[in-house]
């Protein structure tokens, strides 16, 4: 599988090596991974060592004195460049994303083309110095300097959009990264950053594949300036731990558990497609699709009879496959996870009105599962399923259920969907979350920031809030004369 970029330049993807100073590298142990449409192995990709490690952050170490000194334009220029190189590889990295992710292809092309208006987006953020005080006498102005090198931590649910968002907002802001994709889905950020070689100096943008011992030597490295993080929030506590022994600037994404609040004054039949697409895109597998479902008992019961009818239409299958929309979990851990949340369907007799159990296959398959009316103590509704599995609770009072909404340590995303605006607003309102839609969820976009509350992250990426996280605030205070 070999495609053209734009420039003339190729990707093939049939092999994958690390990137350290735009070489490709190799290393004496390998591992693959696993295409959890049929589980068999994916091709060999690098084992990284300390070594590795240490070679790269000193090939960024030494890039960034000269890459810092760039101007904005010149980074632009060269980011836009690899946008370019991106959409035209976007078959190749769209087949490899549904090879190692198992999210259906169709669903693999949207990713990939937003990964070229992301480095686009992002990049045309304005970062300018701001004035805080001029006068005859003095000038105080508060810039904003790259921090250094900075380790982006991929997870296996998007590995295009967030690495690529990661290395965007990098080398935008002047600093030089390391990626680390997962281990589950190395592929495409192995390419991503193949790919960049050609557009950016030696040792700007690198990437390094590993096992699970490779994250700790990103986060407790001296050298590395910043970390910016997605996955899960246990592991983000570590992380966050590891970062601290050397002061890291540290961004967090975490897990979410996202309440979706449905007044009884919806069009039912306008919203459950929206509804049913927003719950289960790339099998759940996303912190921010909707993960806890209310709706007002006035409507509860025909809301749920359209809802199961719609979701059923919903062909699960191989992410190569025709019309498929449930390509299966991606690896074996979270299909066991799912198995172990989906017992609790019985132990705590729970009602599924759709789906319930989970089937053996060739593939980590799981056809999506819908739960009536579960209590709010019970699994389904407490935990982050990572997998097709839907409670949907009624409610009644508007102040009680914004508590049960709020209830969660976590607060990634939430959503009102009513007709009357200003009672969704006043809703809305009182969401104790990261990000808040209105009549939509899951709208995202480069320069609009997006970040967690409470257990969902610390900081946010994109936006320019994002851009200036990987940056130093910096003071100057600047007077005529001495």
């Amino acid at each position: 599988m070999t495609k053209t970029t734009a420039t003339g330049q190729t990707l093939d993807f049939s092999t994958y090596s690390n990137v350290i100073n735009n070489q490709l590298t190799t290393t004496s142990e390998t591992r693959t991974g696993i295409n959890p449409a049929n589980t068999k192995p994916n091709p060999p990709v690098p084992v990284s060592t300390q070594k590795d490690v240490d070679n790269a952050v000193a090939a960024a170490r030494a890039a960034f004195k000269g890459w810092s000194k760039t101007s904005f334009e010149e980074r632009r220029k060269a980011l836009h460049a690899y946008a370019d190189a991106l959409d035209a590889n976007a078959d190749g990295f769209a087949q490899t994303l549904t090879m190692e992710q198992g999210k259906p292809l169709t669903q693999s092309s949207v990713e990939v083309g937003m990964a070229g208006m992301w480095v686009r987006g992002l990049s045309s953020i304005e970062i300018a110095d701001k004035i805080l005080e001029s006068t005859t006498e003095r000038m105080i102005v508060q810039r904003h300097t790259p921090l250094g090198v900075v380790g982006a931590i991929v997870p296996w649910n998007f590995p295009v959009l967030l690495a690529v968002g990661k290395i965007a907002s990098a080398v935008y802001t002047g600093n030089t990264v390391i990626v680390k994709p997962s281990p589950f889905t190395p592929y495409c950020g192995l390419k991503l950053v193949e790919l960049a070689a050609k557009f950016f100096p030696p040792g700007v943008v690198q990437c390094l594949s590993g096992d699970d011992t490779l994250g700790p030597m990103f986060t407790e490295h001296p050298e590395i300036d910043k970390i910016s993080f997605t996955g899960s929030t246990l592991t983000g506590k570590r992380v966050m731990a590891s970062c601290a022994k050397t002061l890291k600037r540290v961004t967090l994404e975490l897990g979410g558990n996202d309440p979706a609040i449905i007044c009884d004054d919806v069009d039912i039949d306008a919203i459950i497609p929206k509804i049913g697409i927003l719950s289960y895109l790339c099998s759940s597998q996303i912190c921010m699709m909707i993960k806890r479902l209310y709706v007002h008992e006035k409507i509860y019961d025909q809301f749920l009879e359209k809802l199961v009818a719609f979701v059923k239409t919903l062909k699960v299958g191989a992410g190569t496959d025709a019309d498929t929309f449930f390509g299966p979990v991606q690896n074996q851990m979270q299909f066991d996870k799912a198995k172990d949340l989906f017992s609790s369907i019985s132990t705590e007799n729970l009602k599924a009105a759709l789906g319930g159990s989970i089937q053996d296959s060739t593939g980590y398959y799981i056809h999506p599962t819908i739960i009536d009316n579960p209590p709010e103590t019970s699994r389904v509704v407490q935990e982050e399923p990572f997998a097709p599995i839907l409670p949907v609770m009624k409610w009644s009072d508007e102040d009680d259920v914004i508590a049960r909404a709020n209830a969660l340590e976590t607060g990634l995303g939430s959503s009102v969907w009513s007709k009357d605006f200003g009672r969704a607003k006043r809703i809305a309102d009182q969401l104790e979350s990261g990000i808040v839609w209105v009549n939509s969820h899951f709208d995202v976009l480069p320069n609009v920031p997006y970040g967690g509350h409470k257990n969902s992250g610390m900081g946010v990426e994109w936006g320019l809030t994002g851009l200036l996280g990987y940056c130093n605030s910096q003071t100057q205070w600047l007077k005529m004369s001495p």
